[in-house]
């Protein structure tokens, strides 16, 4: 596991509203920031565009984790090489700590849907995901991490819990996880099941990365994952619970919709710093 981010503090999701903040201020509440990968790609037959530019400059002064949105680990596809090979591309000219994407699917027979579909939780599906996501490591030549999701419905046939699913896909491939803890909260609203049960039964070792974000409240009471508020009480009691347990690892704040000014989203990065200051010192 690269521990790069094993007691690194906080970091946050990087969005161009915030861009002039980090080029001019450079916050030190924060370590590291994430982008999503694709916003940085070069598309399909082109050089990679002008944002790259910025990421570069911020870069300077910040570590960086890449996280994905396409990868589409879990679809019955083939990996896509062309994506890979552009991906990789960026890699080698950010040279970021960590890189990550979903345990997901996001379309079939090319077609990309924009959507983080589940997969069932079956031996088959972990097999062609095992099999995709060797592929995907040996042709970066690096460990990706990846992310627990969040799911509204259940499929009628599994083997398997999604906790039983991720640590063996873990124990199968060699990847890490990036931790989402408002999906693990959200999914056990949704389906039932108990938060600490899921955080409690993961490969910790693995973890190298830890999200925090917002939700929605849908009809029925479905909680929906849309990164458009703050972190809810819960979802800070069950992170301030895992680093108690488990030890700090690099936590991050994605906020995607209704994106306050940076003052207002830093008072809730500093949240972080509150929950490690408050864990005992655990080295997994």
């Amino acid at each position: 596991m690269n521990s790069f981010f094993k007691g690194m503090g906080a970091g946050v999701g990087l969005r161009p509203c915030h861009y002039s903040e980090f080029l001019n201020h450079k916050p030190k509440s924060v370590s590291w920031v994430e982008v999503i990968s694709e916003n940085f790609m070069a598309w399909k037959g082109c050089e990679i565009g002008p944002a790259f530019k910025t990421l570069q400059q911020i870069r300077n002064d910040y570590e960086l984790g890449l996280h994905g949105v396409s990868l589409s680990i879990g679809s019955i596809d083939p990996v896509d090489k062309d994506y890979l090979q552009r991906l990789k591309d960026l890699i080698e000219r950010t040279q970021p700590r960590t890189v990550s994407d979903h345990l997901c699917w996001t379309g079939v027979d090319g077609y990309n849907v924009h959507d983080l579909l589940p997969v069932p939780y079956t031996q088959e599906c972990l097999d062609w995901t095992a099999d995709k996501l060797d592929q995907v490591q040996n042709f970066l030549g690096r460990q990706i991490l990846i992310e627990n999701p969040s799911s509204y419905i259940e499929f009628k046939k599994s083997d398997m819990t999604e906790w039983e699913f991720i640590a063996e896909l873990i124990r199968k491939t060699g990847c890490g996880l990036l931790l989402d803890i408002n999906n693990v909260y959200v999914s056990s609203v949704n389906h039932g099941f108990d938060a600490k049960t899921y955080l409690n039964s993961l490969p910790h070792a693995a973890v190298g990365q830890i999200h925090l974000a917002g939700h929605s409240v849908g009809t029925n009471g479905i909680l929906i994952d849309t990164h458009d508020a703050p972190v809810c009480d819960q979802v800070w009691d069950l992170h301030r619970w895992y680093v108690q347990n488990f030890g700090s690892v690099g936590t991050m704040i994605e906020r995607d919709g209704n994106i306050p000014e940076w003052s207002v989203l830093e008072s809730e990065i500093l949240k972080i710093g509150e929950a490690y200051n408050e864990a005992p010192l655990i080295t997994l």
